[in-house]
């Protein structure tokens, strides 16, 4: 389906696509951008098209033309021959994107499943644990801020469990979280905001 803005999100930051269309549609949209022959899964390359096919349209959205994405060294996107910031995030057949033009931005897509009970004593800390209980959407919403956080930092080497931390919440359809990227002694504010749907969490950094 077509890319969409999502509902309440300042108008062309944050996007989403459910992917239904086929390789080669997708791949026709995208011309003269070709994805990167080692990718082998018919999902993966699904999402990498329509990724890209979403960061398009935020690009478009901002007045500007889309000239592909480069990878920094630490393995973080961004746009080529421009300035803005953005993330991307896909758990199929969902693909999330986020754009911004003057700060580092973090978007996350998961859906709930078990396997996230198994592996919280490795992502949360003690009171995000007690906070999550059993309740998987929970859980997932805790994973999907942390990755976005991850994003927002955009280098390597944070632990899940001592450098990231999400304050306790209360479940809703929709709310705001408070992060904090702990680095060198130092600690960092980043305002989150998330989404539940009946097949996925989105988290996705708040911007102006």
């Amino acid at each position: 389906m077509p890319a969409k803005d999502l509902n309440g999100v300042t108008k062309g930051k944050v996007a989403l696509w459910h992917i239904t269309e086929d390789e080669s549609f997708l791949a026709n949209q995208l011309k003269p951008e070709s994805f990167p022959k080692e990718i082998i899964s018919p999902h993966k390359r699904l999402e990498w098209l329509s990724g890209r096919l979403l960061i398009q349209h935020l690009v478009n959205s901002q007045g500007l033309t889309y000239q592909g994405i480069e990878k920094d060294r630490f393995g973080k996107p961004f746009l080529k021959n421009i300035d803005h910031h953005i993330s991307l995030s896909h758990s199929y057949p969902y693909v999330a994107a986020q754009i911004d033009p003057s700060n580092s931005v973090g978007i996350d897509i998961e859906q709930p499943k078990e396997k996230l009970l198994r592996v919280a004593p490795r992502i949360l800390n003690p009171s995000e644990l007690k906070n999550a209980g059993s309740d998987i959407t929970k859980h997932c919403i805790y994973w999907s801020a942390k990755e976005a956080l991850y994003k927002i930092y955009g280098k390597r080497g944070l632990l899940f469990t001592n450098n990231l931390s999400i304050q306790p919440f209360d479940l809703e359809e929709t709310g705001q979280l408070k992060g904090w990227i702990k680095t060198d002694g130092a600690s960092v504010l980043a305002e989150l905001q998330y989404i539940v749907h009946k097949d996925y969490v989105l988290v996705y950094s708040k911007t102006n």
